[in-house]
């Protein structure tokens, strides 16, 4: 079973209804809150407070199993509701702290995407456009290789838990349990040649568009 530690960052504005709503849980969805021996501080510029975290939610499912740090005023019940199904609901201790309301909505939105990931998992699908452009998978090396119109080799190493595929050399699927990683690896990708206006060629990620423009004429 592959296991990947899950971080977050933070938000300006999330609403907290978002962080009210329960979230369902798959028969086959197994949780788990784990207390930390030491406790994890994060502290960020212009945050003006410290997040301390003394406990951590374990997730495992059919394809995998993530984590997800918890802040120490979130608290997360395992309930059945009266239907008998299976439910996480997050609370925070005062509602009317920004901090503590604006995180409510990140760590449920963190918990879901872990519990999708671990059942259904996550993809991003990349796109080649440009003539010649295109994409290997080299197997022996575990490494995807682009051709972008550059002079030498260029791509990057598969981390592990990403499943890639190519059904055709100017299509990538990326896969995986970790939605922020899956999303980490496409951008990385994209970067070797991200869309340019004028012809359109480049590393498309998922439904992404660009608008053309003219080009000057001196």
């Amino acid at each position: 079973m592959l296991s990947f530690k899950r971080s977050f960052h933070l938000t300006r504005q999330v609403q907290s209804h978002i962080g009210k709503a329960p979230i369902l849980l798959t028969p086959e969805t197994k949780v788990e809150i784990i207390k930390i021996s030491t406790p994890k501080i994060l502290r960020k510029p212009g945050l003006g407070k410290s997040l301390t975290f003394h406990k951590l939610i374990n997730i495992k499912g059919p394809l995998g199993e993530l984590a997800v740090d918890i802040p120490n005023f979130i608290k997360i019940d395992n309930t059945t509701n009266k239907n008998k199904h299976h439910t996480i609901n997050i609370s925070i201790e005062d509602e009317n702290n920004k901090l503590q309301k604006s995180m409510w909505g990140t760590i449920r939105s963190l918990i879901n995407n872990s519990i999708i990931g671990v059942n259904e998992g996550h993809l991003s699908i990349l796109k080649f456009v440009g003539t010649g452009y295109r994409c290997q998978i080299l197997k022996d090396s575990n490494f995807i290789s682009v051709k972008v119109g550059a002079s030498v080799t260029q791509g990057l190493h598969i981390p592990p838990g990403i499943k890639v595929s190519s059904p055709v050399p100017t299509s990538l699927i990326i896969e995986g349990c970790d939605k922020q990683q899956v999303g980490l690896f496409a951008a990385n990708l994209r970067k070797f040649h991200p869309p340019e206006p004028y012809k359109g060629k480049g590393i498309y990620v998922n439904d992404e568009t660009i608008k053309l423009k003219d080009k000057k004429i001196k």
